[in-house]
C-alpha cells in the first residue's frame, strides 16, 4: 500500500464521517429555523432556514457519493471496473483514478482511455445544483448593516 492509497483512504474515512455528522445537524437546524419562520412571518429567518436546508441536502449528496467510496478495498476495485466494462476491456485496465472535486472513481485501461466507475451519475449534479442553491441563498440571506438599522 502506496502513501496515495493511504491518503486516499484518510480523505474517504474523513469525509464520510465529517458528512455523516454535520448532514443531520444542518438538517435540524434548517428545520428549526423554518418552522421558527412560520409563526412569526420573518422573511429572513425563513431564508436562512432554506439556505441552511439546502447545505443539508447538498452535504447529504455528496457524503452519498463519499460512501460508495468506503468500502472500495482492491478487490472491490477491480469488481466495480469489471461491472463497468466490456469483457475484452476488463483485461486491459492499467489503474484507477480518483477525485473528490468532482467526486469520481475511474477505471483507466491501456490507450489512457478512463471510464467511471461507482460513484453514481447524478451526485456530482445534485450537489453541484444543492450547492450553488445554498450558496445564493446564504448571500441572500446575509446579515446587512441596512436590514439590522430596519430592525431597530
Amino acid at each position: 500500500m502506496d502513501a496515495s492509497n493511504d491518503l486516499y483512504i484518510g480523505l474517504v474515512l474523513l469525509l464520510s464521517l465529517v458528512g455523516i455528522g454535520v448532514t443531520p445537524w444542518l438538517a435540524v437546524r434548517g428545520a428549526r429555523l423554518l418552522l421558527r419562520a412560520g409563526g412569526k412571518r420573518d422573511t429572513h429567518t425563513a431564508v436562512r432556514g432554506a439556505a441552511t436546508a439546502a447545505w443539508a441536502c447538498a452535504a447529504g449528496m455528496y457524503t452519498w457519493g463519499v460512501l460508495h467510496l468506503l468500502f472500495l478495498d482492491e478487490s472491490g476495485q477491480a469488481r466495480a471496473c469489471a461491472e463497468r466494462l466490456r469483457s475484452e476491456q476488463v483485461k486491459s485496465v492499467d489503474g484507477y483514478e480518483y477525485s473528490f472535486i468532482p467526486l469520481h472513481f475511474t477505471c483507466r485501461v491501456t490507450g489512457g482511455q478512463t471510464y467511471e466507475a461507482v460513484v453514481p451519475g447524478y451526485v456530482n449534479p445534485a450537489a453541484g445544483i444543492l450547492g450553488t442553491t445554498a450558496a445564493v441563498l446564504t448571500f441572500v440571506a446575509r446579515p446587512t448593516y441596512w436590514y439590522e438599522e430596519t430592525k431597530k
